[in-house]
């Protein structure tokens, strides 16, 4: 492991090399804000998939290109003249001795379990100058849908709105099925698809209470189909059937087939 010195030698390094494109390379002086965010996102849904692996050499090289947006974006408020790097680290340095009163403070948070910091951390993020004003003010407006739902769950369980048994959840799954099942006989689409939105939030809350990221089950249910699927369309050209004219019975038992194989 590196040293200290080392450490901010790299990151000083880093900055510095920020600078020379900023001024030398045509595509990086073009970029502004808003150009770079899309890349951004980009880049942190490849670190969630570095992280998912466990690919510990691709966890690195994400991180570091996660933290090349990280000081692109404050190269440019630099050059506007808004702010710079270190107003980045001592916003953070500020929060994080803020948010850790058990750690950082008079000693009277000593003592607390993980579940009571937690509850406090929720708590405090509303009291912070500058920061979230309600429990949920938290979670971005432009989170995907499946991850804003699990996001916006999990802050009301850091203060104490959830069930009181992980099991009452199925009650309110099987209450929000049973909903859909009545609004699908209904005319117009409004209706049913808040039903709809109501079973999955409903569905969402379930899989955090056992302790599963919903985000993550799907894609792999998706990886499945997708492998499942891939076979059905490999066997049936190579039995020379097309699959636009085999009836659902036909592709199903190839589909078992596959399921079979353990795709």
């Amino acid at each position: 492991m590196h040293t200290r010195e080392e450490k901010l030698e790299a990151f000083a390094k880093a900055l510095e090399i920020m600078e020379t494109l900023r001024a030398k390379c045509p595509w990086n002086a073009a970029q502004t804000t808003q150009s770079l965010r899309p890349m951004t996102v980009e880049e942190v849904y490849e670190l969630s998939d570095a992280v998912l692996r466990g690919d510990d050499g691709d966890l690195r090289k994400e991180l570091g290109d996660v933290l090349l947006h990280i000081i692109f974006y404050s190269r440019i408020a630099e050059e506007e003249g808004r702010w710079d790097i270190a107003d980045v680290l001592q916003g953070l340095i500020d929060k994080m001795v803020f948010r850790h009163p058990h750690v950082f403070g008079n000693g009277a948070s000593e003592g607390m379990t993980e579940e009571e910091v937690a509850k406090n951390w929720e708590l405090i993020k509303t009291k912070e100058k500058g920061g979230n004003r309600t429990i949920l003010g938290g979670v971005p407006k432009s989170f995907p849908p499946l991850l804003k739902a699990y996001a916006m769950q999990d802050k009301a369980r850091a203060v104490g709105f959830d069930w009181e048994e992980k099991e009452q959840v199925w009650d309110k799954v099987r209450e929000e099925l049973g909903e859909v099942l009545e609004a699908v006989q209904e005319e117009g689409t409004e209706h049913k698809e808040e039903e709809f939105g109501d079973l999955l939030f409903a569905v969402v809350n379930a899989a955090r209470l056992y302790d599963i990221d919903p985000s993550v089950a799907l894609d792999k249910a998706c990886g499945k189909f997708r492998r499942r699927f891939g076979y059905l369309e490999e066997q049936t050209l190579a039995k020379g059937m097309d699959l636009k004219r085999m009836t659902l019975a036909q592709m199903d038992e190839i589909w078992d087939e596959g399921k079979a194989k353990g795709l």
